[in-house]
């Protein structure tokens, strides 16, 4: 390869039929966007809903790639952070686009990290009852998890991405080289979400990660694409099976339900709890909590643990800054999650790294006594 050519991106395709999408894994994509953009274009109009941060950084390559292209399009820049997913945020973006005269037949893009990617795909999916959407995603969650599976959504007081609907991209655009300019907490963030691939049926690639995370901490380019291309093919082939999470794909919330009740607690506050960090945290709750049923062995637990402290993730309620609520109060937000039915919470638990299972067979006594230890840990 000669020297200012990009490596060719790797490609995972999200197999939906007539809805199937390609995800695209490489550096520069955000400057080559348009090359990928024009074959799922129906018209050269576009609009972009980005953050003031992301918009910095990244917003120029992009227009520039759409100017040379002929692409027509305009930009909207929200404050970055959690709070952004919100109805008021989603009203203004929502009016945005209806003033650009967004139809049907354009396309909205969204560029930067997953409040961004869930917030914009959202409102794509209810703008004029639906208008096709691109994710280019620019943190390493987005692109392993939430640009990925057609999940968008806000969150509400009640608790995180409530309200939203399923609503799958036409293309998601991954740019390797977009990682570089993230801080290490927010590079650590999305790492958890890699993990959690491994923790959920794929024992070797957690095996893997143990081996090379200091190369995927460092930057090494072939690590960190094989780690993003490993975590898009295995959401893609879940997606695939399960598309509206009946059955299967609520394994992807493995950490989720303890993560994102802690994430409540905290308001969504990214000075002490970012998504990332709640799912860590979550991740070795639910193996410390299937050790603790005799689900798991704790050796099992141990090494999550260990793992992701190395990796420099905070991985015990004692991590977070500040106050929490005490363990009634955090089963109380749990049963808001999304996934309770009939009144049960849904836990994703472990029988080890790599057995990860869905059940709603869960005593609330026993989770009131395990978050009371946590709690006083």
């Amino acid at each position: 390869m000669s020297k200012g050519q990009s490596a060719a991106p790797e490609k995972v395709t999200v197999a939906l039929g007539e809805r199937a999408y390609d995800i695209f894994v490489g550096p520069e994509l955000i400057a080559r966007a348009a090359e990928y953009l024009e074959p799922v274009l129906r018209r050269p109009r576009t609009a972009i809903i980005t953050d003031e941060t992301v918009a910095g950084l990244h917003l120029p390559a992009l227009t520039e790639s759409l100017d040379a292209a002929g692409i027509r399009h305009a930009h909207l820049a929200l404050k970055p952070g959690e709070q952004t997913k919100c109805f008021a945020e989603l009203e203004r973006v929502t009016t945005f686009l209806l003033e650009q005269g967004i139809e049907r037949s354009d396309m909205v893009i969204a560029l930067g990290g997953g409040v961004i990617g869930d917030l914009t795909g959202f409102a794509a999916s209810v703008l004029r009852r639906g208008t096709d959407f691109v994710q280019i995603p620019t943190t390493l969650l987005s692109q392993v998890d939430s640009s990925v599976g057609g999940k968008t959504g806000i969150n509400t007081p009640h608790g995180k991405n409530l309200i939203g609907a399923f609503h799958q991209p036409r293309l998601v655009l991954a740019d390797t080289g977009a990682l570089a300019t993230l801080s290490e907490r927010e590079f650590l963030a999305g790492y958890a979400e890699v993990v959690k691939y491994g923790l959920i049926n794929d024992r070797n690639f957690f095996d893997w990660l143990e081996a090379n995370l200091d190369a995927i901490k460092q930057g090494d380019a072939a690590a960190r694409t094989h780690a993003i291309v490993k975590s898009c093919k295995a959401k893609a082939a879940v997606v695939a099976e399960d598309e509206r999470e009946g059955g299967v794909r609520a394994l992807l919330n493995l950490g989720h339900t303890f993560g994102h009740a802690l994430e409540a607690a905290t308001s969504y506050d990214a000075r002490r709890l970012v998504h990332g960090e709640g799912v860590a945290i979550g991740m070795v709750m639910a193996f410390e909590f299937s050790a603790m049923l005799g689900l798991c062995p704790g050796q099992d637990a141990v090494r999550v643990k260990a793992h992701l402290k190395r990796a420099g993730l905070p991985t015990a309620l004692s991590d977070i800054p500040g106050t929490l609520p005490g363990a009634d109060a955090l089963v109380g937000l749990m049963a808001q999650d999304k996934k309770v039915v009939d009144g049960k919470l849904t836990f994703i638990l472990a029988r080890g790294i790599g057995e990860s299972f869905i059940t709603r067979d869960i005593d609330t006594r026993d989770l009131q006594r395990f978050l009371s230890e946590r709690e006083a840990a």
